[in-house]
């Protein structure tokens, strides 16, 4: 109220001078008209407690709708080769004579990784390759029963045979061997292959043969000197066997990922703790666990995309390639207390698209598109 009375005492001050009477009505006029306005709001202030609440019109964009969310399913998974990471450990117990590999080397199928000591099992094997020989010097000492002559002759064939295999296997573990160490002269290597090719060629035609003789019609039984040298012959396999489970071989073609051994130490057979880890690393997988209300939402051949904390501001796309026909326990972390008949997850497999930073364990998130 006293704003509006000093507004209109103004007025009258300037009406006073005959140079601003025009202007002083008109000034005079707008200011009793905001004094009031301002009179009017304090008494609402006073009467109602709150201030009153002016509504501000919006833009169009402030009104536009949200964007819907890209993906519909998240789910927690880890990094794997597409073999999966494959555990290798010793199938005897002894002392690590050679470990043959080293990390990230890409190893071929059958390949080396680790040799333990053999001198026992190349012992052995020299023992029983001399009393096979022995068994067919007695055999042959005597006459071949008739209409068994051909089944035996078959016999010899496939023995030898298997000879050379066994030979031609360990010249080329030798041959990968010196190749890793000196790579310059690749012919022996090439040869070396051949070699293993064509007595496992031979080997089949001779197998073939021998199955051949057998089925035919009136074959006798062997008798005690050709049932001697079949025992001894068998005792040459046995050792062969023996022989090379001291050699450590890769399972597949792959990648080195862990070595757990070193030269002199004694190891067992062990799954808990593995000699090597290796795996396929030409494609790049996720194994997710999709929580058991999301499982309507993943199907296969669905788009997705992986984020993890190592590399927060990109995404790595991929495609879903397997889903589990149950679900399971969750095993990649603990999500409280659970029964131990729970049943909780399903779980995802993916491919991811090209070449990719994320190494094999590595936890990441991933995200099902709509």
């Amino acid at each position: 109220m006293r704003a509006a009375g000093n507004a209109i005492m103004v007025g009258q001050q300037l009406a006073a001078s005959p140079q601003g009477s025009g202007m002083a009505r008109k000034i005079a006029m707008f200011a009793g008209l905001g004094a009031l306005g301002l009179a009017g709001f304090a008494v609402t202030v006073l009467v109602t407690g709150s201030y009153p609440q002016f509504k501000v019109s919006t833009s169009a964009s402030d009104t536009a709708p949200v964007p819907q969310q890209q993906w519909t399913a998240s789910a927690p998974g880890r990094v794997e080769p597409r073999s999966g990471l494959i555990r290798i450990g010793a199938s005897m117990p002894g002392k690590v004579e050679v470990v043959g590999v080293h990390l990230n080397d890409k190893v071929a199928d059958g390949e080396v990784l680790i040799r333990i000591e053999d001198r026992e099992a190349r012992a052995r094997l020299a023992a029983a390759e001399a009393r096979a020989a022995n068994a067919k010097k007695d055999r042959d000492g005597q006459p071949i029963p008739a209409g068994r002559d051909s089944v035996s002759k078959a016999e010899d064939a496939v023995f030898s045979a298997e000879q050379k295999v066994t030979s031609a296997r360990f010249e080329l573990d030798d041959a990968i061997a010196a190749n890793r160490r000196n790579a310059s002269n690749p012919s022996l290597l090439t040869n070396a292959r051949r070699r293993v090719a064509d007595a496992n060629d031979r080997l089949r035609q001779e197998q073939q043969a021998f199955a051949t003789a057998q089925n035919k019609g009136g074959v006798p039984a062997p008798n005690a000197l050709e049932a001697a040298l079949i025992a001894a012959r068998a005792d040459v396999t046995l050792a062969e066997v023996a022989l090379d489970r001291t050699r450590v071989r890769a399972p597949i073609a792959g990648s080195v990922l862990q070595i757990n051994a070193k030269a002199g130490e004694v190891v067992a057979p062990s799954a808990e703790l593995p000699l090597i880890v290796m795996g396929d690393m030409s494609v790049v997988r996720v194994r997710a666990e999709v929580d058991e209300a999301d499982v309507d939402k993943v199907k296969l051949g669905q788009r997705a995309f992986v984020k993890n904390a190592a590399f927060p501001t990109r995404e790595y796309d991929g495609k879903v390639v397997e889903l589990a026909p149950s679900l399971a326990l969750p095993r990649m972390g603990s999500r409280g207390s659970r029964r131990a008949t729970d049943v909780e997850v399903m779980e995802v497999v993916l491919d991811l698209d090209g070449s990719v930073p994320l190494l094999p364990g590595m936890r990441v998130d991933v995200f099902f598109r709509r």
